[in-house]
């Protein structure tokens, strides 16, 4: 299991090596660069983890250990998580090898795609993966008289539980809320696996208490932020969630995306958890499962409402994988290995068939005419360096101190590898980009980049810039095709209105 984990991390490191920054890892890298108590649309801890390696101009690759690191530990705390719930559950300690359930949680990680999109990109989500595994084990230690050994909950368990762990509860919960908003999910899934398995009562000792204290004061930089700028977060968060029209079938493509993102591998474990529950009902696996639970509900609705994207449950199905561990060990221990050799097997070419389109940039044998390659998803994570660097050296020229695009997605790669100049967006939606660089002036020239593969009109009108000059291109080239291209516009004399 260690070369599996082995060759995993070797394949992030070297995507890592060769992809410039997605969107999301552009956005967050900037924060780091713009370090602050918060931002618009997100906690600060992914800004803040960054902010010694961006202070320190380390490239790329360097950034992306963070989220390497991640995904190592993650898994390895689901390893040893795994294995501590055999020791809970009965029935799995007498018939469960030992280092069974660990290999299986490893093997799921393994063979889930979107874990490997979090393996390489740091978003909010992959320090949840580690975050939530914390929470878990600090519960399951509150839960437990014993933290190997389950013993019915009872009042002299509850006083004789560590305030260190009530600590450190606090502490995980304090980084959850630094990192996600949506983090309160897992706070109510806290809450109630300690009341499904110690009641209410726990509430009369100190430890609940001194969790919220540590908790509320670790999120206060949230807090203080958003007061000084009007709430601008949670109103953005409440917009975001609510999304337009509720439909069943946004719940089913939801669905069926999270299976596509995860793999059928997660069906089994939650068809091997139902069989366990219904056979051997137990309060402590009942209460752990409100971890995937909780967020599940919450998501899905909001999947209704066409808002919702596929590594959002990440940290979720992660703690399904952990709790499920156990029943698909026990199903190969029975010798039913059919089914679940066919869907590792399936899910680790899925996996393969992924790296291998994301070194081609697609599919390779289409030509780069072809309309799939034309708007090939996969180009966005080619070339913005290239492009960065370009932006300056015309800036420069042209005696231009700021750049603009029309839409906040080509801003933060574009503001990333062409720093520290700044970048306006041109869209009437306001976010962070409006905070860090504000909006064109009265008269103000700028370098205009437009990008092939999200493609604007040169914003000449009444309301925008008078005038646009082309001044050059670039092509991406990967292995011999064109993935996208870049144009650069000097553009003369805003226009419009100054916000």
């Amino acid at each position: 299991m260690r070369g599996l984990l082995l060759l995993g991390a070797l394949i992030h490191f070297g995507f890592s090596a060769l992809l410039t920054l997605s969107v999301d890892e552009a956005h967050y890298a900037l924060y780091g660069q713009h370090l602050a108590l918060s931002y618009f649309d997100h906690p600060p801890l992914v800004g803040w983890v960054q902010w010694p390696l961006v202070y320190l101009n380390a490239p790329d690759w360097v950034l992306r250990l963070i989220p390497q690191a991640c995904w190592w530990l993650a898994s390895v705390m689901a390893w040893h998580l795994a294995e501590t719930l055999r020791l809970v559950v009965p029935s799995w300690l007498s018939v469960i090898p030992q280092g069974a359930a660990g290999r299986w949680a490893v093997i799921a990680i393994l063979v889930a795609p979107v874990m490997h999109v979090l393996g390489v990109g740091l978003l909010p989500d992959t320090l949840l993966l580690v975050i939530v595994l914390g929470i878990m084990q600090t519960t399951l230690h509150l839960i437990t008289a014993n933290p190997s050994v389950f013993t019915p909950p009872t009042s002299s368990s509850i006083c004789h539980s560590p305030l260190k762990y009530w600590l450190y509860l606090g502490i995980w919960l304090g980084l959850a809320g630094l990192s996600k908003y949506t983090a309160v999910l897992f706070a109510v899934a806290v809450a109630g696996a300690l009341v499904i398995n110690l009641g209410w009562k726990v509430l009369r000792q100190r430890g609940p208490w001194l969790t919220v204290l540590i908790a509320g004061i670790m999120i206060a930089p949230v807090i203080i932020w958003n007061a000084r700028h009007d709430w601008v977060s949670f109103a953005y968060q409440i917009k975001h969630s609510s999304g337009g029209l509720w439909q069943l079938k946004g719940v089913a493509v939801f669905v069926g995306l999270q299976i596509a993102a995860f793999g059928p591998l997660i069906v089994a474990i939650i068809v091997g958890l139902v069989k366990f529950l219904r056979q051997q009902p137990n309060r402590v696996i009942w209460g752990l499962l409100l971890f995937l639970i909780v967020p599940f509900i919450v998501t899905a609705y909001m999947a209704g409402g066409g808002r919702t994207l596929a590594h959002w449950l990440a940290p979720a199905w992660l703690a399904a994988i952990v709790l499920g561990a156990n029943p698909l060990a026990l199903h190969w221990q029975q010798g039913k290995r059919k089914a679940l050799a066919i869907m590792v097997s399936l899910q680790a070419t899925l996996c393969g068939l992924a790296f291998v389109m994301l070194f081609f940039v697609g599919v390779p044998s289409l030509s780069a005419q072809h309309p799939l390659h034309q708007k090939n998803p996969l180009a966005d994570l080619w070339g913005w360096d290239q492009a960065g660097q370009l932006a300056q050296n015309l800036a420069q020229q042209q005696s231009l101190k700021i750049l603009t695009v029309s839409n906040w997605t080509l801003a933060s790669r574009l503001a990333w590898y062409a720093r520290p100049l700044p970048v306006q967006v041109l869209d009437d939606r306001f976010d962070q980009f409006d905070i860090w660089f504000g909006n064109p002036q009265k008269g103000q020239s700028t370098l205009y980049v437009n990008w092939s593969q999200v493609p604007y009109e040169p914003p000449i009108s009444a309301q925008q810039y008078a005038r646009c000059t082309e001044l050059d291109q670039l092509a991406v080239v990967r292995l011999g095709r064109i993935t996208s291209q870049f144009t650069y516009y000097r553009c003369e004399d805003w226009q419009g209105e100054t916000k």
